[in-house]
């Protein structure tokens, strides 16, 4: 079977994030084509309905259809319909005119509506994308294969769930969204979640929509009340997840797969850094790093995922916390950031 995900703005990420997210449900992917922002990846079997819930970086998925002439294209109710079709090759036109025509034989009054949205992607490109509530269905060309949107985005329920839980840190808080790619990236399937920075608890939030259970650990004990709070507006059952106020360099927990996190990346900065104070905070993130697996690397099986400061394009030193650690790199480092961001993010992926 073959599928189309259509990637958001991190591309490189993005990919990383499907490729672990397809291992993680044992559903691995048999290869992929990539054109402008989008990849089509085989695999072996049907991928969920509900899978892009639990993806932080794909826009949309569609499944590629082998026989047009034998699909229905149109299920809706009405005679009428507003379509797109999203485009990643140079034959589009063919499909476009195949689609005209399949419409008119059976009747239906089709208007063909063009992508009005916009992406700005991190590596500087623009793409087009959805924008319109009104749209009934959505194709899809790449290369010579056609194909239809079958799942996308709820931009909406996301920001909802982020902007109206009762406690929010707007400042040092990841997003729902690279939440989610992170969860991916480890590979977690049915074992622990461990967040050792868990803050009011973005990453805990996410994972327990996945029906995994989690331990969120934090020194500051206005945070741990926090993630509580937001743990309960979810209406989460209890045994499923643990809340810990302690220094994770030294808690003892048992029972873990996977350690994601965002930890400290260092105080909020307004203007550029001299070089001097970007190495003070990226050394003392590795201090902190180094101490806290070293601490609880044991009492995990699988990966261990962490975003970094990076600042003036300038990274930690990787290398060293890998070192003194005996962890290895799998997978990373991935920027992610935004144009006249001061402090962005690194994310790595280390295993035993």
């Amino acid at each position: 079977m073959r599928y189309l995900f259509v990637l958001g703005r991190n591309l490189e990420l993005s990919i990383a994030e499907v490729l672990n997210f397809l291992k993680r449900f044992d559903n691995p992917s048999k290869g992929y084509l990539k054109k402008k922002n989008a990849i089509l990846v085989e695999v072996s079997k049907k991928i969920e309905n509900n899978a892009i819930e639990k993806l932080g970086g794909v826009v949309a998925i569609g499944e590629v259809i082998e026989d047009p002439d034998k699909a229905v294209l149109y299920s809706g109710i009405k005679n009428k319909l507003n379509y797109v079709i999203w485009n990643f090759s140079e034959n589009v036109d063919k499909f476009a005119n195949y689609l005209k025509n399949r419409f008119k034989e059976e009747r239906l009054k089709a208007i063909k509506k063009t992508l009005t949205g916009s992406i700005d992607s991190q590596e500087g490109k623009k793409f087009r994308t959805i924008h319109s509530k009104l749209i009934d269905e959505q194709y899809f060309v790449f290369d010579d294969l056609f194909g239809k949107i079958i799942q996308n985005c709820d931009y909406e329920e996301i920001e909802k769930r982020d902007m109206e839980k009762p406690v929010r840190r707007e400042a040092l808080s990841i997003s729902p969204r690279l939440s989610k790619i992170m969860i991916n990236l480890s590979q977690i399937k049915k074992g622990k979640l461990i967040d050792p920075f868990c803050g009011i608890g973005v990453i805990l939030y996410e994972t327990l929509l996945q029906g995994i259970g989690v331990i969120g650990i934090d020194i500051d004990e206005t945070a741990i009340k926090g993630v509580k709070r937001n743990l309960e507006w979810g209406e989460f059952k209890e045994e499923n997840y643990k809340l810990i106020r302690a220094d994770s360099k030294r808690v003892r927990i048992k029972g873990g797969e996977s350690i994601v996190t965002e930890p400290d990346l260092g105080k909020i900065l307004k203007k550029t850094p001299q070089d001097e104070e970007v190495n003070s905070i990226l050394r003392n993130f590795e201090k902190l790093m180094i101490g806290v697996l070293n601490n609880l690397k044991k009492e995990v099986s699988g990966r261990i995922v962490f975003t970094s400061p990076y600042i003036k394009r300038k990274s930690c030193n990787i290398n060293e916390i890998a070192s003194k650690t005996g962890l290895r790199l799998v997978e990373g480092p991935f920027p992610e950031f935004r144009e006249n961001q001061v402090v962005g993010r690194e994310i790595f992926v280390l295993s035993r």
